[in-house]
């Protein structure tokens, strides 16, 4: 392949774990361009912070944590978020000299000579050693099924799509998802729209007192464990509860966190349970989560019969190339950057053996 470049590590996306990750490789004494690159698919950096609601603020992002070896500090907490984040990724980037290539699609990762993965992109093919993998989730949002969705006349889009609340001002909105977003887009929505409803699979759970590191800790070996045995991760957030603060207070005793079981059907004018109830609607609002992004991954078969990838810390049990960084219980900000931190460290030891020749 005459368009093959060769690196020893290639990065794949540029968000909080691909930047944790760049930044270790380049304090290990890895080169940019040189020894490895950071391909990442946005139009330019923030990760997926860059396509948040304009709505969402700094003020009201929760336990976002710094890049290492730069604070976040001073930030203006009316800004929104994806500016915010955007422009100190933007110096993060600049500061450390980390040479991102965006934007960049990964198309598929393959076996490829002497050992080497081969990487194809939309700006050619890299052959490396080893492959760290930080693609997220936001593109991969996860819409369920439910019978008579398609008939649905009125409009559906996923929290990735949430224009903010404004949009929905004199429409009936159903909000389906009991994470974080779901009771976010109830607050923001309820002053504005004609009337909301909220649904969710399972009873919502609202967390009293203070988030500490213990509490932090036990959280993330719950959703390690899941890794662990090769089943699809769960996110962090979904073992943690939601905090009760106060705006969620007022929420519960204004009526809008008012949750019903999830619809047993949709209709073409709102949702109907098997008990014969139904609410009419102009929206349905799916803040149903995401799905790990790591298609491309297809081809290395790293799936295990829990649908999910088995990792060892960082490293895909089933090939020791493969590391993947904010997957799982280093999906927080914090975990990926402690989990880019390790995955470089084993990159180090893979790299310092002589390569096999196929």
């Amino acid at each position: 392949m005459n368009n093959t470049r060769e690196v020893e590590v290639v990065v794949i996306g540029a968000g909080q774990a691909g930047l944790s990750s760049a930044y270790h490789l380049r304090r290990g004494g890895f080169e940019p361009e040189r020894d490895f690159v950071v391909l990442d698919h946005s139009p330019g950096p923030g990760g997926a912070w860059q396509f948040r609601w304009p709505s969402l603020t700094y003020g009201k992002v929760h336990g976002m944590h710094s890049l290492p070896g730069m604070e976040l500090t001073g930030a203006d907490g009316s800004r929104p978020s994806s500016e915010v984040v955007a422009a100190y990724f933007q110096t993060y980037e600049r500061t450390f000299d980390l040479r991102v290539r965006r934007p960049v699609d990964v198309r598929t990762v393959t076996e490829g000579p002497d050992g080497r993965l081969l990487v194809e992109t939309s700006d050619g093919v890299w052959s490396t050693r080893a492959l760290i993998n930080a693609t997220g989730t936001w593109d991969r949002p996860f819409w369920p099924r439910y019978p008579g969705q398609e008939t649905f006349r009125g409009r559906q889009l996923h929290t990735a799509q949430y224009p903010g609340p404004e949009e929905f001002a004199g429409q009936r909105v159903i909000v389906v998802g009991g994470g974080a977003s779901g009771t976010q887009h109830l607050l923001e929505i309820a002053p504005y729209a004609a009337a909301t409803t909220w649904v969710t699979r399972r009873p919502p759970v609202f967390r009293e007192g203070p988030f500490d590191e213990d509490a932090g800790r036990a959280a993330v070996a719950l959703v390690e464990e899941r890794v662990r045995q090769g089943l699809v991760p769960r996110s962090v957030v979904s073992v943690t509860g939601l905090p009760l603060n106060d705006a969620v207070r007022q929420g519960l005793e204004d009526g809008i966190l008012d949750r019903r079981p999830i619809f047993d059907r949709i209709t073409p004018t709102g949702v109907e349970w098997a008990d014969g109830r139904r609410v009419d609607a102009d929206v349905i609002l799916w803040a149903t989560g995401f799905r790990a992004a790591i298609d491309h991954l297809a081809p290395l078969r790293l799936r295990e019969p829990g649908g999910g990838i088995r990792l060892d810390g960082t490293r895909a049990v089933a090939d020791p190339r493969v590391h993947l960084v904010g997957y799982g219980p280093s999906a927080s900000t914090i975990g990926a950057n402690r989990a880019g931190r390790s995955a470089v460290r084993d990159i180090k030891r893979l790299l310092a053996e002589e390569p096999v020749a196929a």
